[in-house]
């Protein structure tokens, strides 16, 4: 499953409420092919892992005729529609219901839509590896970590302890969640060799998350539980709509992940470890980018000698120094001259001019915009 529901703010002025970040074809793929959206690159990187008929996509039920425009390959029943978002936990609740219903063996992947991974073959060879931990212990909750290349303070880490046999060093027991740390901290993380930048990917059996969700969110539970009794009868819709805007609003991280890891410490040694949940991640050592803003995206072009980084239909920079220009109308031609640090943002309806180190500020002009340009 791919959670596409996000809103994007953070990508302004391209991202919008009706066509936000994972929808938008502002992705370059090279070799003279077509731009593509986050969540093409992302279906496409489960080539190898989950056939087609088996994927499925998360979403705002708002965006469901733009996925099926743009991805035909996904039918209506492979489309999750969400009345509101209602944040991961739920999403992700949402989906093991379906699939329980469906097989009460399923075990799925999580994945999102705003990730760029590569070598994709990689990817695909250690998704492999997580669902063959569940399918062998079905109380296994497995969560990817990537290995860090620096001290970012902007993720949450995942710390690991001992090794699960077998896994080549490629899967471990977690020790703990930590949230986004500061810059002292995400230094000692980087410097001790066992902490992961949390990715948010997963791989767990559905029922065990509905009885995680059962004993550690049970509110959530009991709705999604009467979603799953009406799915697929003609009372499907109206009880979606009536129940889920009504789900208490969490991630899936502080609603089952973190709950599980301390549950999982309390019981170590104990009768009771034996049939309680198993928290684990597979460190990932590849190429991860997470395209949530400005910045994170000029990762993926090019810079020249002096650190600009321009994709745009028709503009060019000089005298600059890590400045970067996007632009998607081809008749606006941007110019930009003696400016460092700087982001310009070209639509055909606006445009944003702001220094990089305010970028994850681009909420507050995001919030004052008018109702038509959010």
């Amino acid at each position: 499953m791919i959670m596409a529901g996000g809103s994007g703010t953070r990508l302004w002025p391209m991202s919008r409420k009706g066509l936000p970040k994972q929808l938008v074809p502002f992705m370059d793929r090279g070799r003279s092919r077509p731009k593509a959206s986050l969540l093409e690159i992302s279906a496409e990187r489960l080539r190898d892992v989950v056939p087609q008929p088996r994927r499925y996509i998360c979403t705002s039920e708002s965006y469901r005729g733009l996925i099926r425009a743009a991805m035909p390959q996904f039918s209506d029943e492979q489309i999750l529609g969400e009345p509101v978002g209602r944040d991961t936990v739920n999403a992700v609740g949402l989906t093991a219901a379906v699939l329980a219903k469906q097989d009460k063996d399923a075990i799925f992947c999580v994945l999102t839509a705003d990730h760029l991974i590569e070598p994709v073959e990689k990817f695909g060879e250690l998704m492999h590896l997580g669902f063959q931990l569940v399918e062998s212990d079905p109380q296994r909750l497995v969560t990817f970590s990537i290995k860090p290349t620096y001290a970012a303070t902007g993720f949450g880490y995942v710390e690991r302890s001992r090794v699960i046999p077998g896994t080549q060093n490629l899967a471990y027991r977690v020790e703990r969640f930590v949230e986004k740390p500061d810059a002292v901290r995400a230094q000692a993380y980087l410097e001790s060799g066992v902490f992961g930048w949390n990715s948010g990917m997963f791989v767990w059996r559905a029922a065990t998350i509905l009885d995680c969700l059962r004993r550690y969110k049970p509110e959530s539970h009991d709705g999604l539980m009467r979603i799953q009794g009406a799915w697929g009868t003609p009372d499907q819709k109206r009880v979606l709509d009536e129940v889920y805007p009504n789900l208490p609003k969490i991630s899936v991280d502080y609603a089952i992940m973190e709950p599980a890891t301390r549950e999982q410490a309390r019981v170590a040694g104990t009768p009771n470890e034996q049939g309680s949940v198993k928290v684990c991640t597979v460190q990932m050592d590849l190429t991860w980018l997470d395209v949530g803003s400005w910045p994170s995206y000029g990762e993926t072009i090019t810079p020249d000698e002096d650190g600009n980084r321009v994709s745009s239909a028709g503009g060019n920079v000089m005298k600059c120094r890590n400045t970067m220009v996007v632009s998607d109308d081809p008749g606006h031609y941007v110019a930009v001259l003696g400016c460092e640090n700087l982001i310009v943002v070209h639509t055909k309806d606006a445009t944003l001019v702001m220094p990089r180190d305010k970028a994850e500020e681009l909420k507050l002009i995001h919030g004052a915009l008018p109702e038509g340009l959010k």
